[in-house]
């Protein structure tokens, strides 16, 4: 089995890695997909200590990133990154199986 691709810019690095140092040794970020949110999926952001056996990892420089096996199908090929704009500061999933999100940018269909 092919493990998804999912790819975490310098700029959300950056600050996942600002994010984790200020909880402590040994925290790390999960992003996973649930059910909800206008458009059927939403991604969730939490804190996480301990990794699952089965989790995806993803490290790029102070950033790791895990990703659940049942959230890695619909985030397979997705890009993480961390935007600054005129509405706020937030991390944003740029994914290709989605076929329709909110105008939030935070639920998507597939």
């Amino acid at each position: 089995m092919t493990e998804p691709n999912v790819t975490i810019t310098e700029r959300a690095a950056h600050r996942i890695g600002a994010i984790l140092k200020s909880e402590g040794n040994g925290a790390m970020l999960r992003i996973s997909v649930e059910g909800g949110g206008c458009s059927g999926f939403q991604y969730k952001f939490d804190i996480e200590r301990a990794q699952a056996e089965d989790d995806l990892v993803i490290a790029r420089d102070s950033a790791v990133v895990l990703v659940d096996p049942s959230s890695a199908p619909f985030l397979a090929g997705s890009e993480v990154d961390f935007v600054d704009d005129l509405i706020g500061a937030s991390f944003r999933v740029n994914n290709p199986n989605a076929t329709a999100s909110c105008g939030c940018g935070t639920s998507f269909s597939v």
